[in-house]
């Protein structure tokens, strides 16, 4: 049978698509520029919708397998095994795709690749890097993976995002992301251009913010950059509600409908608003049409690309051609992807710091206390799936170790007011808190996120608090979460010993109602009841506690990544909350042997736990199978596998401000930095030890197209097998422009038994040396000797070469020579 997608065997995608685009008629058409695309049963169309969201597994729809976050994923630096990861989210969207067609599209709205830029970002955790270069690399790796391997067909359309220059949640819709064009080309595109140069990626998605002062939904970048790299037709969607904001909060054009006019003339071709209801789209559109404001050639360019996408993913097959379809629902979190989700996490740990505490002895075991507010715990992420189970690093140990303790920490309160006391329901679904003459199910354990905002989970029942829609408090959430959070809150201290109680979400303060219930619907303190705030248990001090009575203690700290950093909220500083680093320090000084676990969604500035701590890890959130990953690295049964994918700063005073987009200017991520870092992009150590020794290069010259060859020999001089991850980075010695103080370049990953010795080869591009001349509007190649860095990190260098690229090109306008990492 002859599929319809194969250029050597019928009509191409393009071509279908025009003859489909032929038949439809104008109100037809338009209705398949919204998100949920009409269905055009006249000629067998059936509905259709874009984003499903894939970021790390399936989101939003019921138990799904969950993989690390992405910059868990990274941290592995390993492209096979993302790829895998992405080959098991695309099968499982299929399986949802499967079981529910229309209400589960196949155009995934994943990866991620705005490069990391800032660490303080809300969305973290959602990118691979703070270099574009290893941000393309692994993008492309997991969209190869969603997209699947056929050559014409995709299982799904993965949708690379958000374009351009969106690296800040605070006033993400109106502020603009200034780039100078080195930044822009050097920087910020980079990353885009990978997955779809590669056919990895056959979308994009507009990003809220403007860039250079205008809507990244009409930025000329989108048909000017993008679509040129790439001879496949580029679906570009709009992010939620992003349209409606240009003639809304941006205030950039006088209406809606010269708004939605203008996105479909720069080159969106999708529109994702107002949810489910697509009448205002196809209202605007319309009256865009009659205006003359659009007309139908431009609704033509949109549609004939959307259905391209659906082409290839055989939306538009007779039943039989798809080779995707009657995917296994046995799929769905399948022991392979238990298992790919197991060594995914395992990968993704990176020991900071190690003077030689780990791996802990499994011959003696050692009585091991686990500690604090992640050690028991598994959370999910906005754009997590349903966790289908989880394994805590409590739990992962316990199943090693005959002897675990555990404490999370956490200080438990009772609130008073007057003579009466707060209490709450002991039943499993909760109710409402109140305040009366009673004592039963007082107690309230208090979790610290950090800048003061904490969670209270009531020891009755296990539930965390929080407020409903008309203020009333009640103890039946699983925890912090949602869209809009609704579970934190702040303690004013007031200076007679007392503490509101202010809820972040509302912005309100509570009282305690006529009736005794408690209601966050206090509009300013003065109407707010005053709370004596009694402390039953100092969770620092029990955990301390325990901590002396073990022989190791293992504290894991971290962030809920639906608080204080998260879609819609970047963090203030770098600090761990103030609540968790007492706790660390409390349990440290009880039990010199203390291993900090971090699991955050991003780099914390943690000075003390580095200067006074014999071991330090991180793992992002780690997804169903973290504890056991863990586990597996604290013990040695794996050696731990990642390797950082952004500097870790000592402090937030070392970076600029959030809004400085131009990183060359502001001396900002590694390529840039000139600091001493608290942990450098790369680092991470093995329980192995490695030596590198001569260095070779194929060829000292090369020239505009070469590459080169470098090649070193790395030898695992430790007493067990180990894994290393060779990085190759460069730096121009001279320029006529500030160049980055050090690249990456290329990287492999290693594994070798003791005393096994290994001859690694790096490659490197010549056309991969060239800058942006923004004065030729084009890259140039300068004559110069680049230095050749090969090591551990981006400052653990181990072996130093050199090569020298002789060009031929016209000369260019003469300027004063600089200093490699001097002004410009």
């Amino acid at each position: 049978m002859n599929d319809p997608t194969d250029r050597a065997t019928g009509p191409s995608p393009e071509a279908h698509a025009d003859e489909l685009l032929a038949r439809l008629t104008l109100p037809e058409k338009i209705g398949l520029l919204h998100q949920w695309q009409a269905p055009v049963p006249r000629l067998g169309l059936p509905g259709f919708r874009t984003g499903t969201e894939a970021l790390h597994g399936v989101a939003w729809l019921g138990p799904a397998t969950v993989f690390p976050q992405v910059v868990g994923l990274a941290s592995s630096w390993n492209p096979d095994l993302v790829r895998a990861v992405g080959d098991a989210v695309g099968t499982e969207v299929r399986v949802k795709h499967q079981a529910d067609p229309a209400g589960v599209g196949l155009n995934v709205w994943a990866p991620v690749v705005n490069p990391l830029r800032d660490p303080r970002w809300g969305r973290n955790e959602e990118g691979w890097s703070e270099d574009p270069w290893l941000t393309g690399r692994l993008a492309t790796a997991y969209a190869t993976g969603l997209r699947g391997d056929h050559p014409h067909r995709l299982r799904t359309a993965p949708t690379i995002k958000h374009f351009l220059g969106y690296n800040n949640e605070t006033d993400r819709a109106t502020t603009s992301s200034d780039l100078p064009p080195r930044v822009l080309h050097e920087y910020e595109l980079p990353a885009f251009r990978a997955p779809l140069a590669a056919g990895a990626a056959v979308a994009v998605m507009a990003s809220y913010n403007l860039v250079d002062g205008v809507p990244a939904h009409l930025s000329p970048l989108l048909d000017g950059e993008l679509r040129r790299w790439t001879t496949d037709e580029v679906m570009v969607v709009g992010d939620a509600g992003a349209v409606t904001n240009i003639a809304g909060v941006q205030g950039h054009l006088p209406d809606h409908v010269t708004g939605f006019a203008a996105a479909l003339r720069a080159g969106i071709d999708n529109f994702t608003e107002d949810d489910t209801d697509s009448a205002p789209t196809v209202r605007r559109i319309t009256e865009a049409l009659h205006r003359g404001l659009v007309d139908e050639a431009d609704v033509d360019r949109a549609v004939r690309r959307i259905l391209t996408v659906r082409i290839r993913l055989g939306d538009l097959d007779p039943p039989g051609q798809d080779p995707f379809a009657g995917v296994s629902p046995d799929l769905l979190d399948s022991p392979a992807h238990r298992d790919l989700a197991r060594e995914a996490a395992r990968q993704s740990v990176v020991l900071l710091d190690n003077d030689g505490l780990l791996p802990l002895p499994t011959r003696t075991p050692p009585r091991v206390a686990v500690l604090g507010p992640l050690a028991d715990t598994v959370y999910e992420d906005w754009y997590s799936g349903t966790l289908p189970y989880a394994v805590t690093v409590r739990e992962g140990l316990a199943r090693e170790l005959p002897t675990v303790t555990h404490h999370c920490g956490a200080d438990r309160i009772a609130l008073r007011v007057g003579d009466r006391y707060v209490r709450c329901p002991r039943s499993s679904e909760g109710g409402p808190l109140t305040a009366d003459d009673g004592r039963d199910g007082t107690w309230f354990d208090v979790f610290d996120w950090g800048q003061d905002v904490v969670a209270l989970r009531a020891v009755a029942n296990g539930r965390h608090v929080g407020a409903d829609d008309d203020g009333a408090l009640a103890n039946d959430r699983p925890g912090p979460g949602g869209w809009i959070v609704r579970e934190t809150f702040r303690f004013r201290h007031r200076p007679d010993g007392t503490a509101l109680l202010h809820h972040l979400a509302t912005g309100a303060y509570v009282r305690v109602d006529e009736t005794g219930r408690l209601r966050a619907d206090a509009t300013d303190p003065d109407t707010a009841t005053a709370f004596t705030v009694e402390l039953v248990a100092d969770g620092a001090a029990e955990a301390a506690a325990l901590a002396d009575a073990a022989d190791v203690a293992v504290v894991v700290l971290g962030n809920h990544p639906m608080v204080n950093g998260r879609e819609t909220e970047d963090r203030a500083d770098l600090a761990l909350p103030g609540g968790q680093e007492r706790l660390l320090r409390a349990v440290h000084a009880a039990n010199p042997q203390t291993v900090l676990v971090l699991t955050s969604s991003y780099p914390y500035a943690v000075g003390w736990a580095h200067e006074h701590l014999p071991a330090v890890l991180w793992s992002a959130h780690g997804g169903q199978e973290h504890g056991t990953a863990l586990a597996q690295v604290l013990l040695g049964v794996a050696d731990p596998g990642g390797r950082l994918t952004q500097t870790w700063y000592p402090d937030a005073a070392d970076l600029p401000d959030l809004l400085d987009y131009d990183v060359i200017g502001a001396d900002s991520t590694y390529l840039y930095y000139r600091g001493e870092p608290l942990y450098p992009f790369g680092h991470g150590l093995s329980y192995a030890r490695f030596d590198y020794a001569d260095l070779r290069v194929d060829t000292p010259t090369v020239s505009a197209g070469d590459e080169v060859a470098v090649s070193v020999e790395v030898t695992n001089t430790g007493d067990r097998e180990g894994e290393e991850i060779v990085q190759l980075y460069t730096r121009q010695r001279r320029s006529r422009v500030k160049q980055p103080l050090r690249q990456l370049r290329d990287f492999t990953r290693v594994t070798l038994a003791p005393g096994q010795r290994r001859t690694v080869t790096l490659r490197l591009r010549a056309d991969d040396l060239t800058w942006w001349d923004e004065q030729r509007g084009g890259p140039v190649l300068e004559d110069a000797t680049h230095t050749l860095l090969v090591g551990r990190s981006a400052r653990d260098i181990r072996a130093v070469g050199a090569v020298t690229v002789h060009t031929r090109a016209a000369a260019p306008r003469p300027r004063p020579a600089v200093a490699a990492g001097g002004t410009r």
